[in-house]
């Protein structure tokens, strides 16, 4: 609970950083325009910086995961996406793993069941996780996507779209959209497991809570922009300054709402904590050679790049024997060579 707490404490002194910021004109430009040029800098460079960290690491040898039969002999089935043979079966079960979160549907839990006496570990499929994630992230993908609508004059086809099927209900005035509810149900899930399952809990940092929390500030901050009338700005004044902020002619916004610039700050800050946070996995996920690699090692033997300029040390057999021919010979094993 103590890195909860310190998350959520983290997250309110950002939300009261934007608040004083909305009172004070002379700090306008630094919220609506310095610090989101700042912290878009710093997502593009860091993003960049560990995508080739990333890229230049050297795999040496595979490290599949392999949750299935390998191939092996003819008349044995083999698992073509949980031990793929092959690049196009491991370029398949990554757009799995993408897409669908697969490894994630596979999840199972760990129960004690029994009288206290006679306690059994049970595993049992755990689908409530896939779900609230894949619920979290799509509809956290389809809410950016229809924020360029303020980008773009006229909008997009495809944002048009979206915001279409988005509203489909065509709930109050304005309408209600799905991926909005979807957001926030799905972030408050997986804070709620945080809080609930005591092995999540025992595993969590501060910087787990933070990210959930930020994006949960976003999310509601979004919301009351949206359906709250007292918080909202001028839409038509924010699509000229984010033009502008985006062709690198910005212009500060005045007038905005202190929701308004929570909204923009807190958004700021995800940008510039995203390269440096847990949230990259969004980009390490291509890099993983437990997922990304084909599981051949029975077929072809792997050399390390680097042998040529850095041979690996081996130790043979026979240097193996010479060491521990005294240790061999007392458990009675019977040695290749005479080491008397």
């Amino acid at each position: 609970m103590k890195n909860a707490l310190l998350a959520l404490v983290g997250v309110l002194i950002l939300v009261l950083l934007a608040v004083v910021g909305s009172g004070v004109s002379a700090l306008n430009f630094l919220f609506m325009v310095a610090l989101p040029y700042l912290a878009l800098a710093l997502l593009i460079a860091g993003v960049i910086a560990r995508v080739v960290k990333w890229a230049r690491l050297p795999v040496p040898f595979r490290i599949t995961t392999t949750c299935g039969q390998q191939k092996s002999l003819p008349w044995i089935r083999h698992a073509k996406l949980d031990a793929p043979y092959t690049r196009s079966q491991a370029f398949w079960r990554m757009v799995l793993e993408i897409l669908l979160f697969r490894s994630l549907f596979r999840n199972t839990q760990t129960t004690l069941t029994g009288p206290p006496e006679d306690r059994r570990l049970v595993f049992s499929p755990s689908k409530y996780l896939w779900v609230g994630a894949l619920v979290f992230h799509y509809c956290f993908l389809l809410v950016l996507l229809r924020h360029l609508r303020f980008a773009f004059d006229p909008v997009p086809g495809f944002v048009a779209f979206i915001e279409k099927w988005d509203g489909v209900l065509e709930v109050g005035l304005p309408e209600v959209y799905l991926t909005g509810i979807g957001l926030l149900l799905g972030l408050l899930y997986l804070l709620w497991r945080r809080f609930a399952e005591v092995q999540v809990r025992f595993l969590s940092l501060a910087s787990d809570y933070f990210a959930l929390f930020l994006l949960l500030g976003i999310a509601v901050s979004g919301t009351l922009l949206r359906y709250l009338p007292a918080t909202r700005t001028d839409i038509v004044a924010v699509k000229e300054a984010l033009v502008g902020w985006l062709t690198f002619n910005p212009q500060a916004l005045e007038g905005a709402s202190p929701v308004f610039t929570i909204h923009i700050f807190l958004v700021t800050v995800l940008m510039a904590y995203f390269p440096f946070s847990k949230l990259m996995h969004a980009g390490g996920v291509f890099f993983s050679p437990t997922r990304n690699l084909p599981n051949d090692n029975r077929a072809r033997r792997h050399v390390n790049p680097w042998e040529d300029e850095l041979p690996t040390k081996t130790h043979t057999y026979d240097e193996w024997e010479e060491e521990f021919a005294d240790v061999m010979k007392a458990a009675g094993f019977e040695l290749d060579r005479d080491h008397s």
